[in-house]
């Protein structure tokens, strides 16, 4: 192991003698400390169902759990049939390491000991899109956007530990205050509903330990030793969570960096990393500052723009990759010209390094930059996967015939039920909803099964119930055919008995609508196909439809350039990387570019708000850094000297990053990119293509 390790890796895997920090810059093997230090533990003697690795997303959990199987493996410790490294160990009678997510472990923690809280075992998780519709409906509007915007102000205020109550009165305006009122009426849903938001899952465990000192102390020790990946990335509930599991022993390792924090605008707090030296005065920090992944140019350019960030911890970057290729800096006359740019001189690395598309990312700031560029790339029948932008599944009509299928395949589904039964109206409130959701949690039962039975028939008048019933005796015969007769069959007969098609016209414009229904009739056809081609009814079909969605978009695999958001980027590398729009407005964003300056132009700006606006400024900055550590080998920035937006066109300038990374955003005149010249090189490279072959 110590030969594959450097000094203050071993450093950080070897150290157990109390709390510690691991400042992991980017592409210096944190996963690999994280693994490693998760076997030495087990070596030291500490018991590996009692070890816990955490961090933020399926994806990185399951790379971490795969890592670990080879290496556990070794000292006799495999998966049990039917298990998993990401499973909690002591519910599976699994002798490995639980290696999950923050929002996965609160699940757990909520099947095992929620009652504590008064939720039922079988409690519901509801999704953003159900989510923002009750939000909808407590704020009286139509308007989603405007519902969207007040759910992403309630999730700051739960991440924050505030309460409906307490959100009234920290509210800074009366746009706040409808919010928090809202907020109020949505979270009593939810506990009517027995359900939960994605939110939930983090704030009502920390509940949960604060109240309950039994369940507390089970939870201490059955996770005996923490590992938190991506701590800078953290917000205050998180973190709360954390040190109640901790507790006094503070048997813990962190490991993060504040040069990658780009999440404040969810919740994520820098502040987290100073509270662990204050509130654990012992902490050891280590820093891994070895890069495995980036030439030189591209690790000194990094270095250079992230030192105009204040320092919480100072690190610099090297690597023994050598000096590699100059980095690359392309002004465009407009954003078309920069998409044939872009395409031209991938298409020429491609063949001049013999690569595979693969090799390449296209990074953004905003999905809406991708449209242009996508546009080039299939004109150049350049193969690419799209990351970040709206699933097929993730629209709201085909969401909503999604949960009629879910509850055709699991009538226990309630999020399912709530959203099929209100979608399309059918006289069925809120109101409604709520007595049922009570009712349910009191019998513990899902809500369709609670709703047939008599003593519910006591809690409501009978022209509430009548209509709640007469959508239960709906789908009952609706599932019943769906297991005897062709899907094709059953799935038009569903839609014409809900009027689905009348229901999007009655509530969008007639171009929406048609639209939409559109969708709707490609994805009845792309069912009644697979139903075909498989041989099966319409119950199997819906119970692989979510499976479906999942792997939608998502060919990871591919040999295809990744196009994508930077956010959706950190954490992954490639050899050739482009980052596209690096003009003040747009990297940094204009919501900080803008308030610095007016921040800088007003002498008598409040302190605070300066100080908010730096803040938004430094955030804009390590998203920059984190784009610029994702390359390996070869780097091209580019940017316009004017931009599309909503038919004009502005003005731009290069982004103040590419002068702090001490490159020339302004070349000689003549190596600005004419439409002339790109089209004139791209039919050069056509040529030579096409001779090659």
């Amino acid at each position: 192991m110590s030969a594959l390790l450097n000094p203050p890796q071993r450093e950080a895997i070897r150290y157990l003698d109390g709390p510690c920090l691991v400042i992991a810059g980017a592409g210096s093997g944190k996963t690999r400390v994280i693994t490693h230090k998760i076997v030495h533990l087990i070596d030291a003697g500490i018991r590996a169902s009692t070890i816990g690795a955490i961090t933020f997303t399926n994806k990185a959990a399951g790379e971490m759990a795969e890592r670990l199987k080879p290496m556990l493996a070794q000292r006799g410790l495999r998966e049990s049939r039917g298990g998993g490294a990401q499973r909690d160990a002591e519910d599976a009678g699994s002798p490995l390491p639980t290696v999950c997510t923050f929002h996965s472990l609160g699940v757990r923690m909520l099947r095992r000991d929620g009652t504590a809280l008064g939720l039922k075992r079988n409690f519901s998780i509801l999704d953003a899109d159900d989510a923002a519709s009750i939000v909808q409906q407590a704020l009286g509007t139509t308007d989603r956007k405007l519902a969207r915007s007040a759910m992403h102000r309630i999730s700051l205020w739960k991440n924050g530990l505030i309460e409906p109550d307490a959100a009234i009165d920290v509210a800074a305006n009366e746009a706040e205050r409808q919010i928090a009122r809202a907020y109020r009426e949505y979270a009593a849903t939810l506990q009517a509903y027995q359900a939960l938001d994605f939110d939930d899952l983090i704030r009502l465990p920390v509940r949960l330990l604060r109240e309950h000192d039994e369940v507390l102390r089970a939870w201490r020790e059955r996770l005996r030793y923490l590992l938190v990946d991506e701590y800078q990335d953290t917000n205050a509930c998180q973190y709360e969570l954390l040190k109640l599991l901790v507790g006094p022993r503070a048997a813990f390792t962190a490991v993060g960096d504040d040069d990658q924090s780009i999440y404040g605008w969810r919740g994520a707090t820098l502040e987290n990393l100073e509270r662990l030296s204050t509130d654990f005065p012992q902490l050891r920090v280590i820093k891994l500052e070895q890069n495995y992944r980036s030439s030189l140019n591209i690790l000194n350019a990094a270095n250079r723009l992230i030192s105009n960030n204040p320092k919480l911890h100072d690190k610099r970057l090297w690597s023994e990759h050598g000096t590699g290729d100059p980095i690359k800096v392309m002004p465009c006359d407009d954003d078309e010209l920069e998409a044939e740019d872009v395409v031209m001189r991938l298409q020429a690395m491609k063949f001049e390094r013999r690569a595979k598309y693969a090799d390449f990312a296209i990074l953004y700031r905003g999905n809406h930059q991708a449209r242009v560029i996508e546009q080039m790339l299939r004109k150049e029948k350049i193969p690419y996967v799209l990351s970040g932008g709206q699933s097929f599944f993730d629209r709201a009509e085909i969401r909503d015939l999604v949960a009629y299928l879910r509850l055709i395949a699991n009538d226990d589904d309630d999020p399912a039920f709530i959203r099929a039964v209100t979608t399309p109206k059918r006289g069925v409130g809120t109101g409604s909803l709520a007595v049922l959701g009570t009712y349910a949690g009191e019998r513990h039962k899902s809500m369709f099964a609670a709703l047939f039975e008599t003593g519910f028939e006591a809690r409501l008048a009978p022209r509430q119930l009548g209509p709640l019933r007469e959508f239960g005796a709906f789908l009952n015969r609706i599932r019943y055919r769906a297991e005897r007769e062709p899907a094709a069959q059953v799935i038009d007969e569903l839609l014409a008995a809900i009027e689905y098609r009348a229901h999007l016209f009655a509530n969008q414009d007639d171009r929406v609508a048609a639209a939409r229904w559109q969708n709707v009739s490609d994805f009845v056809d792309w069912m009644k196909k697979r139903a075909e081609d498989d041989g099966s009814n319409l119950v199997q079909l819906a119970q692989a439809v979510a499976l479906f969605s999942q792997l939608d978009g998502r060919d990871e695999d591919a040999d295809a350039v990744r196009m994508t958001t930077i956010h959706a980027r950190k954490g992954l590398e490639y050899p050739h990387v482009f980052i596209v729009g690096c003009e003040e407005g747009m990297l940094p964003h204009r919501s900080a570019a803008e308030t610095d300056a007016d921040a800088d132009a007003d002498e008598a700006a409040d302190a605070t708000a300066a100080d908010r606006n730096a803040r938004r400024i430094e955030e804009e900055r390590r998203l920059m850094y984190v784009a610029v550590t994702r390359a390996q080998r070869s780097l091209t920035l580019s940017w316009c000297r004017t931009r599309k937006r909503a038919r004009e066109r502005f003005k731009q300038s290069p982004s103040r990053f590419i002068e702090e990374m001490s490159l020339d955003a302004r070349p000689a005149a003549t190596a600005t990119v004419t439409g002339a010249e790109a089209r004139g090189k791209l039919g050069a490279l056509r040529a030579m293509l096409a001779n090659k072959g």
